[in-house]
């Protein structure tokens, strides 16, 4: 049932896929007396003989005072915690009950009949097996891989993905129509996004997207889903703090867990339609005032998607679909996104349940940029169809690489079929106005090292005749989800380009302008607006640039050997010219270790090395992962990996150990 990852020592079994009981007798079966199973799932008790067919059922065989009972279980029936007994009867008359036992029921996608069947049996080894993964953030230039541990069959983890479904509202009010639902993926996993957030019933996240983060944890800092998890159990009540791929993450640990194959995915420049017209509408202001953030542009945005079958929809919308825990809009009362099918997402089909019409403008909409003018006026600098929803990733089922899956969501942007979809979601295109002929770009030509400063721009005039431009260009830092955090340089230059030639122009931003007001998330954002002489249509573009970070170095010699003690070398070199306060790190490993800190006492100067020594005994063998997060006062979410290859015995081939590095 591949369920001895979770606990060897329970009974957990897959549904739709026949299981084994031994019952021991004192005595011979007597003619006239039989054998029956009673199942209770919260105040329901079924008893079951034997039989065949879509129902509960078991089949006996005996041998001497033995008797192998085979249990059947429906692929349709309600997943959770049982309690069973083995009742001897005649006819109709009790005789005896054995104690009642725990049985746990868990979705089977490896069946065939049961609704998260999913056709490829090697991919389930990574939607449904992997305990380790990768989520992708950063910008659509600048994307890179975090390291998560799911920890799906960690201690524990089980019984508080039960809990999560027990505790969710329609549990509670109604219990009957809550159990007889509890077979439906579709309705299960409606539920586990409902309540990975804490908005709505006591959920297990609380969402905050700007510093501070009193009382809780800084969102970057999590590196699993572990911890989170045990910590909500014990409180029962929202853990502080996430953002939208520890929602994601969350969620993907949850569901794989009870069975349903799951995926991190993540959507670059990602919108958030409030008004539901499928066009994100930015305002701008030269006076630097506030912008109109209605409507926004995240960086990138995190959610899930799980496999399933779509009972409650026409033919043709199972599959992948859409999930999203992150508190953004409502549905059908209650924070929640989906399922949603990629089907209905990739055809337009916004009449389809459930909430495609949001998720279509999150990969799809038209970005309006409008000009706020001195009296008040609100003037169309520019609009693009092609820059929101770009290269939509999820992890490799192959490797811990980056997969693009844009394709599976959308059309090939510009494309004829691309249009019709387009058209058919009710968007209106818009003509861009041909009497420009200036095009303005902007780029990151820092050659990565973009914790210390920035640089880019350039403005190609594609016309025959010379033309002036004034150029403005402004930086500001911003969260991933767009939030003005405070500005950091603005300047203007006035141009003069020739036909057909391109000018660059160079902004260099140093550490001492941006120091004060960047976030956690290491978001520069610049926007240029260039004004073409004569003419009185501006151009206005922005880019997001992600200020790298350094790397964490991680050794572990020798081999790694189940149940015996492993040492870990870990070090840190502060790369900024300021010193480095508060420093900790954080470690944590599926099978291998749960969550510890360790302080750094006083500063860490500029160019300074921290170390440290740890030990640990891994708990389970296989390949595994070893996560380090480092923060300090003015340098977060640092992570590093160590890919750990745990052995049952020590290898008797070589005496010569081997250093592991990450």
């Amino acid at each position: 049932h591949r369920t001895e990852e979770i606990d060897r020592k329970r009974l957990i079994v897959r549904r739709g896929q026949a299981f084994s009981l031994t019952v021991h007798l004192f005595h011979p079966l007597q003619s006239g007396h039989e054998l029956a199973l009673v199942l209770k799932q919260g105040k329901q008790l079924k008893r079951t003989a034997g039989g065949s067919g879509d129902k509960w059922w078991l089949h006996q065989q005996s041998a001497r005072n033995e008797l192998l009972l085979t249990v059947y279980s429906p692929a349709r029936a309600a997943v959770g915690e049982y309690r069973l007994a083995v009742e001897l009867m005649s006819g109709n008359r009790l005789l005896e009950r054995t104690e009642f036992t725990k049985m746990y029921l868990l979705f089977n996608p490896w069946c065939k009949d049961d609704a998260v069947y999913f056709p490829d049996e090697r991919l389930l080894e990574e939607y449904i097996m992997n305990e380790n993964g990768r989520i992708f953030r950063g910008s659509a230039d600048y994307m890179s891989g975090m390291p998560w541990n799911f920890g799906q069959f960690e201690d524990n983890v089980m019984d508080i993905c039960f809990e999560i479904l027990d505790r969710f509202k329609p549990a509670r009010s109604d219990p009957p129509n809550y159990m007889r639902q509890r077979w439906d993926p579709v309705y299960i996993s409606r539920a586990v996004v409902a309540m990975v957030n804490a908005n709505d019933d006591g959920g297990v996240l609380v969402g905050k997207w700007q510093e501070p983060y009193t009382g809780g944890v800084q969102p970057t800092k999590w590196m699993s889903s572990v911890p989170i998890l045990e910590k909500w159990s014990k409180s029962k009540s929202g853990v502080k703090y996430g953002q939208c791929w520890v929602f994601a993450a969350v969620a993907c640990t949850v569901l794989r867990c009870l069975g349903i194959p799951t995926r991190c995915i993540t959507n670059f420049e990602s919108a958030h339609d409030t008004d539901g017209n499928l066009s994100i509408d930015r305002v701008y202001n030269i006076h630097r005032e506030n912008y109109d953030h209605a409507d926004s542009i995240w960086n990138f945005h995190c959610w899930i998607e799980s496999y399933m079958q779509r009972e409650d929809l026409p033919e043709g919308y199972g599959g992948w679909q859409v999930l999203d825990p992150t508190p953004q809009e409502r549905s059908s009362g209650m924070f929640r996104c989906g399922p949603c099918p990629l089907k209905a997402i990739k055809e337009g089909d916004l009449n389809v349940k459930f909430d495609v019409p949001f998720v279509f403008a999150e990969v799809n909409a038209d970005i309006i940029n409008w000009e706020i003018r001195p009296d008040g006026q609100r003037k169309q600098l520019s609009s693009s169809s092609a820059k929101v929803g770009r290269n939509i990733s999820t992890k490799s089922p192959y490797s811990n690489e980056r997969e693009d899956i844009t394709h599976q969501y959308k059309y090939q942007e510009g494309s004829a079929k691309e249009r019709e979809v387009y058209n058919k979601a009710g968007r209106q295109c818009i003509t861009l106005y041909d009497a420009v002929f200036v095009r303005l770009s902007l780029m990151d030509r820092s050659n990565h090292q973009r914790i210390y400063n920035c640089s880019f721009s350039q403005l190609e005039n594609m016309g025959d005749e010379e033309v002036s431009c004034k150029l403005n260009m402004m930086s500001e830092a911003v969260t991933y989800s767009s939030v003005h955090l405070g500005w950091c340089q603005n300047s203007t230059v006035n141009v003069v380009i020739p036909a057909h030639k391109v000018h660059r122009e160079t902004v260099r931003l140093l550490y001492t302008k941006y120091a004060s007001v960047v976030s956690e998330h290491n978001i520069i954002r610049v926007t240029g607006v260039a004004r073409v002489s004569g003419q009185e249509k501006s151009i206005l573009e922005m880019v997001n640039i992600p200020l790298s970070k350094p790397k964490l170095s991680i050794k572990v010699p020798g081999w790694v050997i189940l149940n015996r003690k492993t040492s870990t070398f870990i070090s840190f070199t502060n790369p900024l010219p300021v010193p480095l306060n508060r420093g900790v790190f954080t470690v944590e490993g599926a099978g291998l270790l749960s969550t510890k800190e360790f302080r750094i006492s006083g500063s860490i100067a500029p160019g300074q090395r921290v170390s440290l020594e740890l030990s640990f005994t891994p708990m389970r063998a296989g390949v595994r992962e070893f996560l380090v997060d480092f923060d300090s006062d003015r340098l977060q979410d640092v992570k590093g990996v160590a890919t750990l290859v745990v052995r049952k015995t020590s290898p008797s081939y070589s005496s010569k150990c081997p250093v592991i590095c990450g």
